[in-house]
Formats: C-alpha cells, sequence, structure tokens
C-alpha cells in the first residue's frame, strides 16, 4: 500500500498526464487514506464509495452554508465581485440551495422528470438521436461529441423545457463558458468569460420568460411561469436560476458520458460487440458508461454541524469535503474488477447522479437519452471505430472530450 506523502504529489489538478488518466492515481489515493487534507484547495477530500454515499445524505453538511452562516463567522471571503453575474446564474440553483428553499422548487420541477413523465418522451427523443445521427452515418465518419452527442443532448433539454430550437447553439457556447467556473483551477480569463456567459443568459432567460407569460406552451418553463404569476411561490430570479441549472446539466452530464463511454467502448471493441449484438441492451450498458469514466469527477459540501467524523477525522463546522466520485465509482470494496469495463455490469449504484436531496433531478430523463442515443449507434453504426486518439478537456471536475473522431466501418 502506498504511502500517502508518494500520491499526493501526483494528484496534480493541472498535469495533463493526470487529467488524461487519473484513475491510477485515484487508485492509490484510495488505498493510502479515506480521507485526507488538500492543502492547494483546502479541502477534506473523501476517497471511498462508503464514505462518500454516508456524506451525500448527511444533513449536518450542506452544499451551501450562507442560508445558516455569514461568510466572516466561517473565516470566508465574500464572494468575488468581478463574478458577480456568475454569482446571480448561481444563486437559487437547485445545486446550491438547502431546505426550505431547495424543497420548495425541486418539488416543481420534479414533477416534469419523474420516470413515467419522462417515458412520454421516448418518442421524440429516439426521433431526434436517429435524425441526427444519420446524415452522419450516410458521410462514413463523424465526430461524436459535437456532432452527435452536443446537438443531440441540447435538443432534447430545450424541448423539455420549450427553448426554441434555433438557439441551442448559444445555449452551448454559454454553458460551455458557465461550466469552466466549477473547475478548482479555473483561471482569470475563464472566470471572466463565464461571468460574461451567465449576464448573457440571464438576459436571454428574462426574456424567454416574458414570451412564455405572454404565450405559455405547457412546457416546463411555463409552468414555472405560471406558479410565478399564480401564487408566487417563484420569483422571477428563481426561475431563471432553475433554467439555467437544467439547460447546463441537462446536456453537459449527458454529451459527456456519451463520449467517455463511447471511447470506452472503442478501446473494448468486444464489449461494444455484446450491445450490437443484442447481448447487453443499451439500458444496462449505460451504467458501466457513467461508472467507468464519470462526468462528475468531484462535488463538495460544507460542515454545517459540529459532531461530523469521517473515517475517524472530525471535522469543523465551516470545513469543506471533496468526494471523490472517480474514486468512489472504483472501489475495490463497491465494486468487483473496478477497473475491468464490463457494458453487462448493469450497476446502477455508482455515485454517478451524487446522492441525497442533491441526487441529480434529471437522472430519468439522462438515462433515457443515453439508452437511446447509445442504441441508436448500435443499430445504425454497428461497426464504429476509432479514427483518432480522443484528448480530454485540460479539467478534473468535468470530465469530458474534446471531441471523438469515428469512422462508421461497413454495415
Amino acid at each position: 500500500m502506498p504511502a500517502l506523502t508518494e500520491v499526493l504529489p501526483r494528484f496534480d489538478l493541472a498535469d495533463p498526464a493526470f487529467l488524461a488518466d487519473p484513475y491510477p492515481v485515484l487508485a492509490e489515493l484510495q488505498a493510502a487514506a479515506p480521507i485526507f487534507w488538500y492543502e492547494p484547495t483546502r479541502q477534506w477530500v473523501v476517497t471511498r464509495y462508503a464514505l462518500v454515499h454516508a456524506a451525500l445524505r448527511d444533513h449536518r453538511m450542506g452544499r451551501s452554508y450562507s442560508h445558516r452562516y455569514t461568510h466572516e463567522q466561517l473565516g470566508r471571503p465574500e464572494p468575488d465581485a468581478r463574478w458577480a453575474r456568475f454569482t446571480a446564474s448561481e444563486r437559487w440553483s437547485l445545486l446550491n440551495l438547502e431546505p426550505p428553499d431547495h424543497s420548495r422548487i425541486r418539488s416543481l420541477v420534479a414533477r416534469v422528470f419523474t420516470p413515467t413523465s419522462v417515458a412520454t418522451l421516448r418518442p421524440s427523443i429516439e426521433e431526434t438521436a436517429a435524425r441526427t445521427l444519420a446524415p452522419l452515418v450516410e458521410r462514413g465518419g463523424f465526430d461524436l461529441v459535437r456532432e452527435y452527442a452536443q446537438p443531440f443532448s441540447v435538443e432534447v433539454i430545450s424541448a423539455v423545457l420549450g427553448v426554441p430550437r434555433e438557439d441551442s447553439g448559444q445555449l452551448l457556447d454559454w454553458s460551455h463558458a458557465i461550466v469552466k467556473m466549477y473547475e478548482l483551477t479555473a483561471t482569470g480569463p475563464q472566470r471572466a468569460a463565464a461571468d460574461a456567459a451567465a449576464a448573457d443568459f440571464i438576459a436571454y432567460v428574462r426574456r424567454l420568460i416574458d414570451r412564455k407569460r405572454a404565450a405559455p406552451d405547457g412546457l416546463l418553463l411555463s409552468r414555472l411561469v405560471a406558479v410565478h404569476d399564480g401564487t408566487e411561490r417563484l420569483t422571477t430570479d428563481e426561475i431563471v436560476c432553475t433554467a439555467i441549472v437544467l439547460l447546463n446539466a441537462g446536456h453537459e452530464a449527458t454529451v459527456n458520458t456519451l463520449g467517455n463511454g463511447m471511447r470506452a467502448f472503442m478501446l473494448h471493441p468486444v464489449e461494444w460487440g455484446r450491445v450490437t449484438a443484442g447481448e447487453v441492451p443499451a439500458r444496462t450498458a449505460i451504467e458501466e458508461m457513467l461508472r467507468w469514466d464519470s462526468p462528475l469527477q468531484l462535488f463538495e459540501r460544507w460542515v454545517l454541524d459540529d459532531g461530523v467524523v469521517i473515517a475517524g477525522q472530525e471535522l469543523r463546522v465551516g470545513d469543506e469535503i471533496a468526494m471523490l466520485f472517480g474514486a468512489a465509482n472504483r472501489d475495490p470494496d463497491r465494486f468487483a474488477r473496478p477497473a475491468v469495463f464490463d457494458a453487462g455490469r448493469g450497476d446502477g449504484g455508482h455515485v454517478a447522479f451524487g446522492g441525497g436531496i442533491h441526487f441529480c433531478i434529471g437522472a430519468p430523463l439522462a438515462r433515457l437519452e443515453l439508452e437511446i442515443a447509445v442504441a441508436e449507434l448500435a443499430r445504425a453504426a454497428p461497426r464504429l471505430q476509432l479514427a483518432a486518439r480522443p484528448s480530454y478537456h485540460p479539467a478534473f471536475v468535468i470530465r469530458g472530450l474534446t471531441r471523438l473522431d469515428l469512422t462508421v466501418g461497413a454495415r
């Protein structure tokens, strides 16, 4: 078992080699310590599945602390005024809220994302996948990330919310800029770009709200507007933040899972053959795609109450933990042969969608999208192969490919 002091220098969030394949280092960290202090980000890092699973559900911790403490009380700096517009776009985000505000907003949105309601979307999602993929297969080769996963996923989430299809390209640009802010190593220019994108996104959603108010269409954003107008349970700012987080999260995770997962299949052609032959249903295969190369590698929570102890380490109010989802999803104490990509594993117990009250509200829709996207690839292009070596974005928290060039091959 390696010593933590030996492994920590290789846990370098700016190292291209680590970012290209973090899993060997994550495995060593997991073997060395269930929890450790990481000075560069001043966080307690949690590595093991059981501890991550428990921490996600521990009500003594939260995604934010501002509902109970001031920044001064916890010895934390005030939010950087330079990024005020990004902060505004996050103020009422479901990802950051705690009860009662979280419960109030989530209860409204959850009605649209139940498995039953999502199932009614299957025919339209299947049509979108087939329509998007057909010309790419006809061409004989394509970039799965930019030409299939991105347009497919943003069209689906836009249709659910009631966003015009012609605006999808702009939404992608804003989203790509905004998510850079979640990285622990975000640069000044990246933060400035995220703040500018957030301002444009806020203005866009406000205009869209005005249109929905004038001409309701029964889709999600229109429903949220109706609730706001009818009972004043939601303010315009709350609707704006909810729409932004659903649009961003609603396609980023799907795109990255498809890219990361199809890369895994291309590196394991026997497993892809199991899917194309019908041995392993796409619905089963996507769980391994989510587990083996998770689109979200790290998720943070704040300690809000005394008495929190993780693996013998006492934590204080105001401490922040960083849970390594990528390590947890390859914990040998939870998953047999965790480094093996097994399309038929079918274990949905991974933490790729988080857990507790912040379990991904769009998980039923994401699973349906992924199932349909993979099934359509298996049907229309069963002999897919890599056309070039894929590369990942230089980021750790949100893990995804810059592109995935594939050749279709003969039917």
